[in-house]
């Protein structure tokens, strides 16, 4: 007999979704062993996502950088696809938790994707730093891969409506202020930096750093692994996500859809033609 059949059921269904995430029984609630009660006023929303992922309580200067990446990507207006669903939603008649999740549901390689793949980049670069490779031809030898063999921009580079993204020199500022202090590191900000400059070296023009690629460096100096990247941008972007979703069910419009209704769609298929047999002598 297995250990698995030895066990009692009692005992299999505790072990079904074993957790180091929360404690909980009757009057009973622990975060990562900390109880609900003590956490309760005394520690910040950021350090709680911290405590939640990490296992540990940050320090309060490691939670209020947390913040600031969270804070700067709440929203960006209907223009974006997420933003527009949330809202084309509302107007469907569906409830707050329907319409969010319809937005955060878009939230892909494409749209919201683009920070867990920046990171990915900067981590790259870092290993081979710390294999002793020097920043700069580190940077060069990865994007000479990346050139070489991969598609589309520099993952945390431009941006399709600003000529610079006001979010990122203030993140990347920020970033420097709490690395003078010893909060953190500053080498992502270091490495994405320099690919931005060699960037621009190679193309002969400035493609500033972006949102995306300014809240990797913080994520990425606070010690998270990409995938968590995006998740975390989920978080911040779910923010406005809300707003606007609850702003636009506050409204009498139905049925939303993509552009004004005086504006349809361009046509590319066959044009009008008679169905067969219609129209034909002896019909």
């Amino acid at each position: 007999m297995s250990d698995v059949e030895k066990k009692s059921g009692r005992e299999r269904g505790e072990e079904w979704w074993q957790t180091g995430i929360i404690e909980m029984s009757p009057g009973v609630i622990r975060l990562r062993g900390y109880e609900i009660q003590d956490l309760i006023g005394r520690v910040s929303f950021p350090a709680v996502i911290w405590l939640m992922l990490r296992g540990e309580l940050p320090s309060e200067d490691q939670a209020a950088l947390l913040g600031i990446a969270l804070g700067a990507a709440v929203d960006h207006g209907p223009q974006a696809p997420s933003i527009a669903i949330a809202r084309m939603a509302a107007t469907c008649g569906v409830g707050i938790n329907s319409a969010m999740a319809s937005a955060i549901n878009v939230l892909g390689d494409v749209h919201g994707g683009a920070g867990e793949q920046a990171l990915s980049f900067y981590g790259d670069i870092a290993l081979a730093i710390d294999g002793g490779t020097a920043l700069g031809e580190a940077v060069s030898a990865r994007l000479d891969r990346f050139f070489a063999g991969e598609k589309g921009y520099v993952p945390g580079l431009g941006h399709r409506f600003h000529p610079v993204d006001p979010r990122a020199p203030r993140l990347l500022e920020l970033t420097r202020e709490f690395a003078a202090r010893g909060v953190i590191n500053g080498r992502f900000a270091d490495i994405a930096e320099a690919i931005e400059a060699e960037v621009a070296r190679r193309k002969g023009k400035r493609i500033p750093l972006n949102i995306d690629g300014a809240t990797a460096v913080i994520y990425g100096e606070l010690g998270f692994p990409p995938p968590l990247t995006r998740g975390l941008f989920v978080l911040s972007r779910s923010v406005g996500i809300l707003a606007h979703a609850w702003e636009q069910s506050q409204q009498s419009e139905r049925n939303k859809g993509p552009l004004p209704r005086e504006w349809l769609w361009a046509y590319t298929g066959t044009p009008p033609r008679p169905f067969p047999g219609e129209g034909e002598a002896g019909e």
